[in-house]
């Protein structure tokens, strides 16, 4: 194979790899035996997270490669990982909603009949759905892609990768772009910057967990928004503008840690 060629087939790869985990999750989706709710999140995470996580063994012996070059060997730091990804995401959600309170015209009150106890499989059932994103976007498809064309315009790739197939699960192009994309920098930057998915995991579980809490999901969280009437709009703006300052700070933080890595490294091998 010439080398001219290589890239190629190596964008190849990522493209079937892409493919083969929407393929896993429209499988699962479809034979799963529960109807919507955390017992079909539950269901659809974590056998598509087992389709994906197999998928990226394939491959990375495909490309010659090890878990640990692409970030998705588990190590024994994996679940101190994890948990500290899961802080920062509360933390954000936790920020976001501040903001959003102090634009004014809302706040959350408590849904009555809404039952506690749901909260743990929600939670599990975030984490699992999490994982399979992670592994089928910020894994070996955005580290293969990094190493072919730099962080950033891998970072686009499968930021419209990912909105894409959240227009598929029936979001609005618009939802996908606000929403999904500027959700994909940050989760793609942490994978970068800590080499692994623990991190990215932990945040992204976090989110959609915290974002049901606070009812902004379809199936009712403990909590939920109570909009003056007449001001949806402008909250809905507030809340949007909010997501995205928060999230591209967050983003902007990882790629800074990811920066003074490389430097430290450069430096060490100077040192060689």
């Amino acid at each position: 194979m010439t080398h001219t060629a290589r890239p190629w087939g190596s964008f190849g790869r990522v493209l079937l790899f892409l493919v083969a985990c929407a393929i896993v999750l429209a499988i699962t989706a479809s034979i799963s035996p529960a109807r919507s709710g955390p017992t079909q999140d539950l269901f659809i995470g974590s056998i598509a997270s087992l389709g994906a996580f197999i998928l990226t063994m394939l491959f990375v012996r495909w490309d010659g490669l090890r878990l640990n070059d692409i970030g998705a060997m588990p190590g024994r730091k994996s679940l101190h990982r994890l948990a500290f990804g899961f802080l920062l995401g509360s933390l954000l959600v936790a920020v976001h909603s501040l903001i959003v309170s102090a634009a004014g015209h809302m706040h959350w009150v408590r849904t009555s009949g809404a039952p506690v106890d749901r909260a743990v499989l929600m939670a599990v059932g975030y984490l699992c759905l999490a994982a399979r994103e992670e592994l089928a976007f910020h894994g070996y498809p955005l580290r293969r892609l990094q190493q072919l064309s730099g962080v950033w315009r891998a970072q686009v790739m499968i930021a419209l990768v990912f909105a894409l197939e959240h227009v598929a699960g029936g979001w609005s192009y618009a939802q996908a772009l606000w929403g999904a994309a500027v959700g994909s920098l940050l989760f793609g930057m942490a994978s970068i910057a800590t080499r692994g998915l623990a991190v990215p995991i932990g945040i992204h579980a976090a989110w959609n967990f915290g974002d049901w809490m606070r009812g902004n999901r379809a199936m009712p969280g403990l909590w939920h928004p109570d909009v003056a009437k007449g001001f949806e709009d402008r909250v809905s703006v507030a809340g949007i503008l909010a997501y995205v300052a928060v999230m591209v700070l967050a983003t902007l933080g990882f790629w800074c840690w990811h920066r003074s890595r490389e430097a430290a490294r450069a430096r060490m091998a100077k040192l060689d």
